[in-house]
């Protein structure tokens, strides 16, 4: 399970809304000095992220918590956002390029609307599954709770 600390913003029946700043990770990692997200991370100042989770351990406003995904979770949530609208894409350049011959318009063509499908396809295949790409709360850190 991948971890990351933050602190309780707002409840919102159920859930809650958590803040979190993504350096921990950064810190600890030994690709730090050619990694892009350090780039990123450090460009933004560590700018602070909210993720909405389930508030099944009742945590209140100002909290310190930890949230968690599973690694297979974030893995297959990337292929889905990322690898299926790309093979999708490269798909119709290649149907577009039959479709047309000798003209790149069609490969251009076949290529934005599969594309546009692929993005399409990702959101449906999120919405349906939802739950298993959500985080979770798992823990209220003990003596940092609020008042």
């Amino acid at each position: 399970m991948i971890r990351e600390r933050g602190r309780v913003v707002a409840v919102k029946g159920d859930k809650v809304w958590v803040q979190t700043i993504r350096a921990s990770a950064c810190e600890s990692c030994s690709a730090r000095s050619g990694c892009g997200q350090r780039v990123l991370a450090s460009a933004t100042s560590g700018r602070a992220n909210q993720v909405l989770v389930s508030n099944h351990l009742n945590a209140r406003v100002g909290d310190e918590v930890t949230v968690a995904i599973e690694e297979s979770a974030l893995l297959s949530a990337s292929l889905l956002v990322y690898a299926l609208p790309l093979v999708l894409m490269i798909l119709g350049a290649v149907i577009g390029q039959q479709w047309l011959p000798g003209q790149d318009a069609g490969a251009i063509a076949g290529a934005i609307v599969a594309l546009g499908a692929g993005f399409g396809l990702a959101r449906a295949i999120q919405v349906r599954s939802a739950r298993g790409y959500e985080p979770t709360l798992v823990d209220i850190l003990p003596g940092i709770a609020a008042a």
